[in-house]
């Protein structure tokens, strides 16, 4: 009996000396394993590019900019980040066509995230640092899905030879000026294509000058240029695209700030 009994006693601190020994292994492992997965997280969610400042949110991070007889992209601070090389530089913006490729592997060139340039009588996109991704593939094009279209609610309108601008739905007769958004004084006027068709920019001439204004006739650029290009500079990416001696063209915003 005592020999069964001092059996059983050693067997209990067997047990107890084994399960305790396990224990411990267990939360050693537990901890060492959580600490190796939150550092990893860590390290791979920082990765901020430092040149792609933003000054001002309504404007792309990169601006196309004109070298001699090449393009490449600028920062907001005007540094250059992709160097010129190119006959032909565009905004960042959508591709609808790789967007709606039937090849899946391309749709991702077709977001915002890249930009169309052409070297060599070939396009590509690029990504933010200047890399080439993709070279365009007409068997890579998909049909554009366009979006519903907006009613323009404004028009330029022509009287005695000058330019103001109508609200259509309002507009009844010309002789009654108060009928007009802008009464007829400019050389000339055109209606940017925008986002925001009840407040859109409108390139006017007056004294042989360019400059831009909105649906109150408030001055957004000033008339000093000897053109501005009727363009999607403005829908893409809040930009002008102004010369002051018709040859050499650049970016403004619209603070009139060059780029």
């Amino acid at each position: 009996m005592m020999n069964m009994k001092n059996i059983l006693n050693v067997l209990c601190v067997f047990i107890s000396i084994s399960v305790f020994s396990q224990t411990q292994s267990v939360k050693k492992i537990n901890v060492k394993n959580v600490s190796k997965t939150t550092m990893k997280k860590g390290i791979a969610t920082i990765k901020p590019n430092p040149d792609l400042v933003v000054i001002y949110k309504d404007l792309p991070v990169l601006i196309p900019k004109k070298k001699g007889d090449k393009f490449g992209y600028v920062n907001q601070n005007g540094k250059w980040i992709i160097q010129p090389e190119y006959h032909i530089a565009v905004f960042f913006y959508e591709d609808c066509n790789l967007l709606n490729s039937p090849n899946e592997k391309v749709r991702k060139f077709g977001t915002d995230q890249y930009a169309t340039v052409e070297k060599d009588m070939i396009s590509y996109r690029i990504d933010q640092t200047g890399k080439r991704v993709y070279q365009f593939k007409d068997a890579d094009f998909g049909k554009c899905k366009f979006e519903e279209y907006k009613q323009q609610p404004f028009q330029a309108y022509v009287l005695n030879g000058f330019y103001g601008v109508i609200e259509k739905s309002k507009f009844v007769n010309e002789a009654d000026y108060r009928q007009y958004q802008i009464y007829p004084q400019y050389q000339y006027l055109y209606i940017m294509e925008g986002n925001d068709v009840t407040n859109p920019m409108i390139v006017a001439s007056i004294n042989d000058k360019f400059g831009v204004i909105d649906v109150n006739n408030k001055i957004i650029i000033p008339f000093e240029y000897s053109n501005i290009k009727r363009n999607f500079s403005w829908k893409l990416g809040k930009m002008f695209e102004v010369t002051q001696d018709g040859k050499n063209y650049y970016y403004i915003d619209a603070r009139n700030k060059e780029y």
